[in-house]
């Protein structure tokens, strides 16, 4: 090339640009590809090495997974950004749906006791079942109660109905089911409308479980609902159950109570029934919790003694509880971890080492007392962080949860419904799991939102917040993490690890070639 006059040194000067952008090219392609196989490997389930049936099982149901997501972004009808009321139906006929309720998920660790059986079954069963009555308060809230004769009327009940002959008299029955059944749950049609910010919502929220607790708490029905709980996760493929009791008294038909020790002895009974006809089924352990509102002053005493019951045994032998204070109630409204800072340390000054499970970070707000739950539960020595939706505000907390692998309690649908975030992409945990953070998926309090089991809450994690990128592995991780970060004892875990070893390899044949 003749390069002799000034006319020439436009058209080299493009010439050597041109290379040098051909260069430049090749060397961020290389970085990009890198930085996408180091992003991969940092996500949840990322170092996981798939067999080649895993890997035609995965390609399976990235398949359909990619193209619900597409076909979502040309219609931006996308489940996981719409209230769960609404998208439920959607979710329903999704092929990513059915997939994962085939899927064995291995444990479902954050549950609250009165909210784990679907509704329906306490409409159509319990309230059908003889002696119930029901009452109306001033303030127009239902209760319900097992008697007979007719119970005593109080300030809050000045007549009880016999709910049998209350049917006779309503013109439908069916809509009367119907309506018991709205009162039961939160589901309504336009949540944005009825649902207008979060001190509503958790309003409603505790109506309902102070509507129902007649019921549950009614012995016979108590028995079933124990069964009925563990029955309606072994159908979603869940193997075991920790769930958060808070002990209640339970009655008789002749109104005579039985305390803490009876209920967890039924506990025990009924699963031990349950595991007979369902030999895979681990079985149950329960968390005792208080509620947030309860607690004006700090336990005290009254917690290290009943902590000190529970751990030596003389309940449960098989060390079947664990302890978990202050788990129910709006986080927001209630007293900070530190506010039970004394109190919460006193077994651990009698020598008395208890394994706690704090709710923590279930706010919005950063840089409150509420807020810094996170810290406070992490100071206290907590073995789970329940919901966690915080965390990733707080980078030490974070560092340090992970260094201690200390996990997160992920509710999705708990977090949308109760206002914390409403397009799920946006879930903090995303971030989370973008990195991956020891965490477990579970569903909270199913029944109340129209849910059952644990595959919805699955949905909601691998299609909204794990993105386009979480795949099987994600999956895989997560039903492991479940019985790694259970408090089944090592023994218990290796062989539940068996058992759920097995359905999966099933479940991965199935995917790969039905």
């Amino acid at each position: 090339m003749l390069v002799d006059g000034p006319s020439e040194w436009p058209a080299l000067r493009f010439l050597l640009l041109a290379v040098a952008m051909c260069f430049f090219r090749s060397a961020l392609s290389i970085d990009e590809a890198h930085l996408l196989l180091k992003e991969k490997m940092m996500r949840l389930g990322g170092p996981l090495v798939l067999t080649t049936k895993e890997e035609q099982a995965n390609e399976r149901l990235m398949t359909l997974k990619i193209a619900e997501m597409k076909e979502a972004m040309k219609t931006l009808i996308f489940p996981p950004s719409m209230h769960f009321f609404q998208a439920k139906h959607l979710i329903e006929r999704s092929q990513v749906f059915n997939i994962l309720r085939m899927m064995p998920k291995g444990a479902a660790l954050h549950l609250h006791d009165t909210g784990i059986v679907t509704m329906d079954w306490l409409v159509r069963n319990v309230t059908y079942r003889p002696h119930c009555h029901i009452c109306f308060t001033s303030k127009g809230i239902m209760q319900f109660r097992f008697a007979h004769p007719t119970p005593r009327t109080s300030e809050k009940c000045s007549k009880w109905i016999l709910l049998e002959d209350y049917r006779k008299r309503v013109q439908n029955v069916t809509e009367f089911d119907d309506s018991l059944l709205r009162n039961f749950t939160l589901v309504t049609q336009h949540p944005e409308v009825i649902y207008t910010n979060q001190n509503v919502v958790w309003s409603r929220f505790q109506t309902i479980f102070f509507t129902i607790s007649g019921l549950i708490r009614y012995a016979p029905v108590f028995r079933d609902y124990v069964f009925r709980s563990m029955q309606e996760f072994y159908e979603d493929n869940v193997l075991y159950v920790e769930i958060r009791a808070r002990l209640l008294p339970v009655y008789e038909l002749s109104g005579e109570h039985h305390d803490e020790e009876w209920s967890v002895k039924t506990y025990q009974e009924v699963a031990q029934k349950f595991v007979e006809t369902h030999p895979e089924f681990i079985g149950i352990k329960i968390i005792y919790s208080d509620d947030r509102r309860d607690c004006a002053r700090p336990p005290r005493r009254e917690l290290a003694g009943w902590a000190h019951v529970l751990l030596r045994g003389s309940l449960v032998p098989d060390a079947s509880l664990s302890l978990s204070v202050l788990q129910v109630g709006h986080e927001d409204t209630g007293h900070s971890l530190h506010y039970y800072k004394e109190a919460l340390m006193i077994p651990a000054r009698d020598g008395v080492k208890l394994p706690f499970f704090f709710h923590a970070g279930e706010t919005d707000w950063q840089g409150t007392s509420i807020d810094k739950n996170i810290l406070d539960a992490l100071m206290l020595n907590t073995t789970r962080i329940g919901h966690g939706f915080a965390l990733s505000k707080h980078p030490a907390a974070r560092a340090y949860s992970w260094e201690k692998d200390i996990p997160i309690e992920v509710c999705p649908i708990s977090n949308q419904v109760l206002k914390l975030v409403s397009d799920l992409r946006n879930h903090p945990v995303a971030a989370l799991m973008a990195i991956g953070h020891p965490m477990v998926i579970s569903s909270d309090d199913p029944a109340m939102f129209g849910a059952k089991g644990l595959s919805y809450d699955f949905y909601e994690a691998f299609m909204g917040i794990g993105g386009m990128k979480a795949d099987l592995r994600t999956l895989k991780q997560l039903a492991m993490n479940s019985i790694r970060y259970s408090t089944l004892l090592e023994t218990e875990k290796n062989t539940f690890m068996e058992i759920w070893k097995k359905r999966w390899d099933k479940f991965i044949v199935d995917v790969a070639t039905k």
